[in-house]
């Protein structure tokens, strides 16, 4: 018989560099290999942000020069 209970996929998780708000009433973060610069604000409210590590889902960021592009840039979609 069907079941309407479906088995999660297990999805792959790694030790991942982010950068998290300093600011304790914020919940901004953003992951290292997707920042655009080298030490970001806080998008969400200007704060500054520090390094760390979370364990999140795998994800590749194809484009390794992401850090010396120039905000405003177009990325291409290959």
């Amino acid at each position: 018989m069907y079941s309407r209970k479906n088995a999660m996929e297990n999805i792959p998780e790694e030790m991942t560099e982010v950068w998290s708000c300093t600011k304790d009433d914020c919940k901004g973060w953003i992951r290292d290999d997707f920042a655009f610069e080298t030490e970001p604000v806080c998008l969400l409210c200007q704060s500054p942000m520090i390094k760390e590590t979370r364990k999140l889902p795998l994800l590749v960021n194809t484009n390794k020069k992401q850090k010396s592009l120039s905000k405003g840039i177009l990325i291409d979609r290959k």
